[in-house]
């Protein structure tokens, strides 16, 4: 296997784990704050059905952070032995959040154990709740502290490289680089997002299945109005990721919008298919690509023409960023008409055609979270480290990729299925109506 190849299947591996491991670490960054939400909205309510959700994903929660476990850690070890030249820099400068966010994964694994065991040993729900806040802080920071690693990755500092040898490395000034503060605020919210989601997928489907029973009715409520607070912010917040681009990666951004001629008042792209530099069968919205840059309509926004050939991100990140915002639209806009239907009762959001489109929610939102980390790393290419040190050169020489390819690809396997087998027999095994039967007979109140 020559260099090329090394570089291709490290490449491929790599991208296979990241869109692995996203999705139950956005899972895990996001339930903490839903079991938090669903018990207080209970504790406030006085309402069991609350209480009882917060303990069901609390239940399901577990299971995603054992697989989360598993591919963080495959992470961490094809980082070492896929990507040596980086990590023999990275290493040196931006080591700091790698161990802060292992410690406070568990921070977040030691409360959650202990939330978990004291479910029913706390007659007072409140002080029960406390031990969640630890949970969605670890949760939370074990986040910004990996997404600070990346962003470093593209807007790299806190270094300098003299006759090819380290010097000047300041720890802090690295982690507080350009790219952190839109970055991390973009992963944060999009991750309780998409967790909403996820959550009002499911309760939608039980009410298509044939549970009409309140306790999904109340879920599903809950989880699209978070969903759609979420979604609002992290439009706003990909307004600000717009201007950061502008400013730090305005190659990204051109490449993302297929902007090739530098001009002021510039349009933005949708959709549309590439012939040479000619975009054909696209939406222009006139001025906004300027207004998303620069926040002006009359603003110069730099055209891929005026980039080095060999520095252009490959254009295909065009769709990502295409899907990535027109999934996030519709969710939003979906969120909002059940919001409002609910108010104002519409009978059309109970109706099983609008719950499948709320049951495709789920997997859309995880679909535009894969959207937008592969328009992340792809579209910081050819660079591993922003102007330092080009993919190629990070990269491993072993001639052992493609089979590592395969045992991990197997791994994976296993490990989906495997999740996605025990949470339906965990839940399928013990139904809400089984439940709340039990608790009520326990407690000798009416919950049903």
């Amino acid at each position: 296997m020559g260099n090329e190849e090394s570089v291709f299947f490290s490449r491929v591996l790599t991208e296979l784990t990241l869109s692995f491991h996203i999705i139950y670490a956005t899972i895990g960054v996001g339930v903490p704050l839903m079991i938090m939400i669903a018990q207080w909205v209970g504790i406030k309510k006085n309402d069991e059905h609350y209480i009882l959700l917060a303990r069901r994903i609390a239940r399901g929660f577990v299971i995603t952070v054992a697989v989360g476990v598993v591919t963080g850690t495959a992470i961490g070890l094809q980082l070492s032995l896929l990507w040596p030249n980086f990590m023999q820099l990275a290493g040196n400068v931006i080591a700091l959040p790698l161990f802060l966010e292992t410690f406070a994964f568990f921070f977040e694994a030691i409360f959650l154990g202990i939330y978990l065991y004291t479910w029913d040993r706390f007659e007072n729900q409140k002080k029960h709740l406390l031990l969640l806040i630890p949970v969605a802080i670890g949760a939370s920071a074990s986040a910004v502290f990996i997404t600070i690693v990346n962003a470093f990755m593209n807007a790299p500092q806190g270094f300098d490289i003299l006759n090819g040898e380290l010097i000047n490395i300041q720890p802090l000034v690295a982690m507080l680089n350009p790219a952190m503060p839109t970055k991390v605020a973009h992963v944060l919210v999009t991750a309780y997002m998409t967790t909403a989601f996820v959550l009002a997928s499911i309760a939608a489907f039980r009410l298509l299945k044939g549970s009409n029973h309140i306790y999904h009715k109340k879920s599903l409520f809950l989880m699209l109005k978070l969903g759609l607070i979420f979604g609002i912010a992290a439009a706003i917040i990909g307004d600000f990721s717009g201007k950061y681009l502008a400013a730090y990666q305005p190659e990204k951004l051109a490449a993302a919008e297929w902007h090739f001629e530098t001009e002021k008042g510039a349009p933005l792209v949708l959709l549309g298919i590439l012939d040479g530099e000619e975009v054909k069968y696209a939406f222009k919205i006139p001025y906004a690509l300027s207004i998303l840059a620069h926040g002006s309509p009359a603003t110069e926004v730099t055209g891929l023409n005026d980039f080095p050939q060999d520095e252009i991100p490959p254009l295909y990140i065009h769709y990502l960023f295409d899907g990535m915002v027109m999934i996030g639209m519709f969710l939003v806009f979906i969120s909002f008409v059940y919001v409002i239907g609910k108010i104002r009762k519409w009978k059309f959001i109970s109706s099983r055609w609008f719950r499948w489109i709320v049951v495709m929610g789920g997997p859309l939102a995880i679909l535009a979270i894969e959207f937008g980390w592969w328009l992340a790393e792809v579209g910081r290419q050819p660079w591993i480290l922003k102007g330092f040190m080009r993919t190629a050169e990070g990269a491993t020489t072993s001639n052992n990729v493609d089979i590592m390819l395969i045992l991990f690809s197997g791994l994976y396997l296993i490990l989906g299925i495997g999740s996605v087998v025990v949470l339906r027999r965990m839940f399928r095994n013990n139904p809400v109506e089984q439940e709340l039967e039990d608790r009520h007979a326990e407690k000798g109140g009416d919950f049903t």
